[in-house]
């Protein structure tokens, strides 16, 4: 029996391979489903110390106001608005994708897109809400 020398090869691309990697859109997603779940675990100690300064006591909650009203800390909410919104997003989709719906190819990858494009709009609004525009 004769080895096929021209069968495909597969092996893991190296760093400076990955800018030019092309993902497809339900590996982005999939990356960023794991990076939103990081961020929001380890952005947990923050999440506590803000909530219990806007429950302690009258003091401490004009202390969270003041605070809030800082464009930086505003930004890092954002972000965390957007991991939140992201992450759940992309969780349903991962759980249809277990239960076997929208498997097929094309299905996939036009869930991803869904997921990206629900994700964005809706920290878009929470955005417009956040820094006072509505």
């Amino acid at each position: 029996m004769a080895h096929n020398s021209t069968k495909k090869s597969f092996r893991n691309i190296g760093i400076r391979q990955i800018i030019s990697y092309r993902l497809p859109w339900a590996g982005k997603v999939s990356i960023l489903h794991r990076v939103s779940g990081l961020m929001l675990f380890l952005a947990l100690p923050f999440l506590l110390y803000i909530f219990d300064l806007s429950i302690s006591s009258e003091i401490s909650f004009a202390k969270f106001q003041s605070i809030f009203q800082l464009t930086s800390i505003k930004l890092i909410i954002l972000a965390l608005i957007w991991g939140y919104l992201h992450h759940f997003c992309a969780g349903i989709r991962f759980l249809l994708l277990d239960i076997h719906k929208g498997i097929e190819k094309h299905q996939i990858q036009k869930s991803a897109v869904s997921v990206l494009v629900l994700s964005l709009s809706m920290t878009a609004i929470c955005a417009i809400k956040l820094f006072g525009l509505f």
